[in-house]
């Protein structure tokens, strides 16, 4: 630990919904556009300077990459006159789900969502958020038959467009190799300082949360580059602190994980002022919005 240089300046991203199957384990996990944006005000108001949004069917649940409903979420949140950074995922579009251990052809029809690079960037181009987030990688994504699907080519590609765009990518990191794949796309030149990246421990089958996994990761960062880190359902709100201590920032958010503390199903906002509590608790100070935007370089979008 003695390597460690703590934070004393963190900014927490709240991930509002995500595309995992919450909503059957939680009426708190939001699904309609008007729930998003209600749950991105209240991280907001909370202590988040940042929300990382997905969208999902209205009347299903189910995640969905629909620009209109992109569109529904960041006007409301335009009218309520709240202040945070807009982070969009970019995730959706690269999942594949083979037939089964000895028939992986025909692929799962209705779980594979395969498109190319300029279609998954679709809401962003339409909408231009702050930030948008890019899975560096491919990789088993718990039991079962789905690949979260990334090629190096898709990824180039990806971050081109980005960068032309004026969006600043974050870039998210699964496992090992997926950071290593996130400085070459720096080398290549298709990631703008000051470069941002976000550590996701914990998920089968990628990096462990463990600590010496995470001190493994967090001590090849480069030193100019800004990161955040965040671990999934237990482990989220302990990952406060160790990403603190590791000189990273703070994501929580129904995304990751649906309880605030064993039995107790939380909201965005509950997770959010958890994280407020564990950082000041440890000498930080949460920086919001504004100050967000001068350190990342970001431009405001709207307001």
């Amino acid at each position: 630990m003695t390597n460690l240089q703590p934070s004393r300046e963190v900014f927490i991203t709240c991930a509002v919904t995500g595309s995992g199957d919450t909503t059957g384990r939680s009426e708190k996990v939001p699904i309609t556009p008007q729930q998003i944006a209600d749950s991105c005000i209240e991280a907001a108001e909370a202590g988040a300077a940042i929300v990382h949004i997905h969208v999902r069917d209205p009347e299903t649940g189910t995640p969905a990459r629909d620009p209109r409903l992109y569109s529904q979420v960041v006007n409301i949140i335009k009218e309520s006159k709240v202040d945070m950074v807009i982070n969009f995922t970019a995730g959706m579009g690269g999942d594949i789900v083979f037939g089964s251990a000895e028939k992986p052809f025909p692929l799962d029809e209705a779980g594979t969502d395969m498109v190319g690079a300029t279609e998954r960037l679709e809401h962003v181009r339409n909408l231009l958020p702050e930030i948008c987030t890019i899975d560096c990688g491919t990789m088993n994504f718990g039991h079962g038959d789905y690949v979260m699907t990334n090629t190096s080519s898709v990824l180039q590609e990806m971050a081109r467009q980005v960068q032309a765009l004026g969006v600043r990518p974050e870039i998210e990191c699964f496992d090992t190799g997926h950071l290593q794949l996130a400085i070459w796309l720096k080398n290549q030149g298709l990631i703008d300082d000051p470069v941002m990246i976000q550590l996701c421990m914990g998920i089968p089958w990628g990096a462990p949360d463990d600590m010496h996994t995470f001190l493994a990761m967090t001590s090849s960062i480069p030193k100019d580059w800004t990161f955040s880190a965040f671990s999934i359902s237990r482990n989220q709100l302990p990952f406060v602190a160790m990403s603190i201590l590791a000189g990273g920032n703070i994501r929580v958010g129904l995304e990751d994980n649906i309880y605030l503390k064993k039995g107790v199903l939380a909201t965005n906002g509950d997770l959010v002022k958890q994280a407020v509590k564990t950082a000041e608790g440890m000498g930080c100070t949460i920086i919001g919005p504004e100050q967000v935007r001068k350190n990342l370089k970001l431009e405001k979008r709207w307001g």
